[in-house]
């Protein structure tokens, strides 16, 4: 399934005020941190992740395992924060149409 930019504009709008709901650690990206990363998607839907690097190249590739690893949509990446959207099987957030 691919999102407009519609429906990414519905999510941005959606994530704004929602806090990081999983952060990572000095270790990195385990599996543990992508188990509670699944966890938390397929009980909110849209969600944000905490990627406490300054290195870009680094934040940018821990992303993309994340979005990789947990088949999630990347909606957008601002500073430290990652926001992520997978449809559950309830779907809880109606998106727009295209």
């Amino acid at each position: 399934m691919n999102l407009s930019t519609k429906q990414k504009q519905f999510l941005k709008g959606l994530a704004h005020d929602k806090k990081p709901i999983v952060q990572l650690g000095n270790n990195g990206l385990t599996e543990g941190v992508l188990a509670e990363i699944e966890n938390a998607l397929s009980h909110h839907e849209l969600i944000k992740v905490k990627i406490p690097t300054d290195d870009r190249d680094e934040k940018a590739l821990i992303a993309d395992a994340i979005v990789r690893e947990t088949k999630a949509h990347k909606i957008q990446v601002i500073g430290h924060t990652l926001v992520l959207y997978k449809p559950s099987e309830e779907n809880k957030i109606a998106l727009p149409k295209r």
